[in-house]
């Protein structure tokens, strides 16, 4: 039952562009290129296996001499001869009276045909095409292993030459004429257009710049978080200079076969060259650029070599060429420092997380085909949105248009992106979810002691809704907090406030019945954090002084554990950062039961409201607050 942070869901990306793959040179290729599979190789097996299966079977008749063939037809224990050219065959009875398929070479007899008349043997001549027997035992396996190796030529290379395009390169290219992406379909990352304005300048005037002397950057590096854009951004580069556009992600250079990725790598610059001026793009930079020496076992594994061909591409071509590299990545720690270096990617242009400002822009980018009503306020919900990138935004409006489309309406309502943001937020609401009298009572004040804490303290985020309806995988109730405006910063008073709101609804639980539940173990694992937070990274410890225990190398833009790295301090200094996380952690835990304690009566009030009601938004909330000050105030004076 934790407190949600909106800012901690990510989106999804949709991309609904046309493109045009190149593979080796050849152009309008429509068939997409699949992964290598033995299937094929088991259907030759089995086809070759089948055809000498039913040879073999033809050769499993006994084979006798001509003089005892004739023996047998004196004996009348032949019939049913069919004699050619060469062989005789038919069925003869053995002694045991079992009959059996024989085969005997042909003689020159005149008088076979007079015995077997006396004996009354049926038989019947045949001629043997030889060339069927050619074509079913010989052609028809080399035809079938042809077609099957042809089949798998194309699923490689797309085409039977396949595996021979097997080192070209997979990027696919964007025409001139085919991005329809511009700035003016991108918002929120005004710093960034603006840094990416000196490349457009140069593809489209490059003389302006040669003439002073002056040499634009070879690699332009996109970093941020996961869902802000940076794709977009680099097609609206593309589109507002009118060049092609080639598209890879970083994992297409890479494959288990040694020297493919550093082949790819050079058929993309040899690409590029003669479609110039043109953009490279190259995705999840990462895959293809780690820094090298990061897996001692493998130093000359096939990404290294990748990797070596890019470097040494960036600096064999010249930018007069007009081919720039745009690459975009959301772990730039762990890039090689060699493709950092001026030179290469000499430009990283940061494309954060938008604020409220910028959320506003991005939600008129996205409004522009969706039916809204005329109450719709876009600042509310920027303000309402914290944390949100573009992917967030662009879910959002399309599970309110869903929801609006769902109900029956004509268009989009502020009450379905309302419903939505809960949903994003929070998960999918589970009205029908069981529970019993008495686990509704713990949620109930479990989040009404979050709600408390939020408005006592002075430096917390107001409330803005308190819900014990079930939502997502685990949450049985919430308590959305908003921020009145975007911070980057906090203090140790702020810190400490907060720790405080996570703690009261475990101490809630605690002052009304006298137990605990399992509710808040993800609250108490948040506070931890931030106290621990407190101590090894922040300085904040008294006993510790102004100093930092946190030497891991953290992802950035990533909420995602570090690799374990190792610890620069003693056992006995690990032992007091342990206990100057369990001093404030247990100075919080007093300060909220005294809150909490004090304000029971207003614990159980707003509990027992929020049964009844089962969610209270933040006005109702703060109106309950003030009513009850009014009246204590009245008592006391009475």
């Amino acid at each position: 039952m934790p407190t949600e942070n909106p800012g901690s869901k990510k989106g999804f990306r949709k991309r609904k562009d046309i493109i045009l793959e190149i593979k080796g040179g050849n152009k309008n290729k429509d068939k997409k290129t699949r992964s290598f599979t033995f299937l094929y190789f088991i259907i030759a097996i089995i086809g070759i296996l089948v055809i000498h299966s039913y040879l073999s079977f033809r050769s499993e008749i006994k084979t006798v001499p001509y003089s005892e063939f004739k023996g047998l037809v004196a004996q009348a224990k032949v019939s049913d001869l069919l004699i050619d050219n060469e062989k005789i065959q038919g069925t003869m009875t053995q002694q045991d009276d079992k009959k059996v398929k024989f085969v005997t070479s042909r003689v020159d007899d005149p008088d076979l045909v007079k015995d077997l008349q006396k004996n009354n043997v049926q038989f019947s001549g045949s001629f043997e095409n030889k060339l069927l027997r050619i074509i079913i035992e010989w052609i028809l396996p080399f035809a079938i292993i042809i077609l099957i190796w042809n089949l798998l030529m194309r699923r490689m290379g797309g085409a039977p030459s396949g595996v021979l395009n097997f080192g070209k390169s997979r990027g696919k290219i964007y025409g001139e004429d085919e991005i329809k992406i511009t700035f003016g379909d991108v918002a929120g990352v005004d710093e960034a257009k603006e840094e990416l304005q000196e490349i457009i300048e140069y593809l489209r005037y490059p003389q302006k710049f040669l003439d002073l002397g002056g040499k634009i950057p070879k690699g332009i590096l996109l970093v941020g978080p996961p869902g802000t854009g940076k794709t977009l951004l680099a097609k609206a580069v593309a589109g507002e200079a009118k060049v092609p556009f080639f598209s890879l992600s970083g994992s297409d250079f890479v494959e288990m076969f040694v020297g493919v990725g550093a082949s790819r790598v050079r058929d993309l610059f040899s690409q590029a060259q003669q479609k110039a001026p043109c953009i490279i793009f190259i995705d999840e930079l990462d895959a293809v650029g780690k820094a090298r020496g990061m897996n001692p076992l493998s130093s000359h594994d096939e990404r290294e070599q990748t990797l070596n061909q890019l470097l040494a591409e960036m600096d064999g071509f010249d930018t007069k060429t007009g081919v720039i590299i745009v690459g975009a990545t959301n772990r730039p720690e762990i890039l090689d420092p060699a493709l950092l270096r001026p030179g290469r990617f000499d430009r990283h242009v940061l494309v954060d997380r938008p604020d409220i400002k910028g959320r506003e822009e991005i939600l008129k980018v996205h409004i522009r085909d969706v039916k809204l009503a005329k109450n719709i306020d876009l600042s509310i919900l920027a303000a309402r949105t914290p944390g949100f990138v573009g992917a967030d935004l662009a879910n959002l409006i399309n599970e309110a248009a869903l929801l609006a489309a769902r109900k029956g309406k004509t268009s989009v309502t502020m009450a379905e992106f309302e419903e939505a943001i809960d949903r994003v937020v929070a998960g999918l609401e589970k009205r029908k979810k069981v529970m019993s009298k008495k686990e509704k009572e713990i949620v109930a004040y479990h989040e009404t002691g979050h709600a408390l804490m939020a408005e006592s303290l002075e430096t917390t985020d107001p409330v803005h809704k308190i819900s014990i309806i079930p939502r997502g995988i685990s949450a049985l109730g919430y308590t959305m907090q908003l921020p009145t405006e975007d911070r980057y910063l906090m203090t140790k008073t702020e810190l400490l406030d907060r720790m405080c709101v996570l703690m009261g609804g475990r101490i809630a639980e605690e002052v009304i019945f006298d137990e605990i539940s399992t509710g808040a173990q993800n609250d108490l694992a948040r506070a931890t954090d931030i106290a621990r937070s407190m101590v090894k990274q922040y300085g904040m410890s008294e006993k510790l002084g102004h100093m930092t225990f946190e030497q891991e190398r953290k992802p950035l833009f990533l909420d995602i554990m570090p690799g374990g790295g190792t610890k620069e301090y003693s056992e006995e200094t690990a032992r007091e950062i342990d206990n100057e996380v369990k001093v404030i952690i247990e100075h919080s835990y007093t300060r909220v039961k005294e809150v909490l304690t004090d304000k029971r009566d207003l614990l159980e009030l707003v509990a027992k409201t929020l049964l009844e009601k089962e969610s209270i938004d933040g006005e109702e909330l703060r109106k309950m607050l003030k009513e009850h000050a009014e009246g204590d105030h009245g008592n006391e004076s009475g």
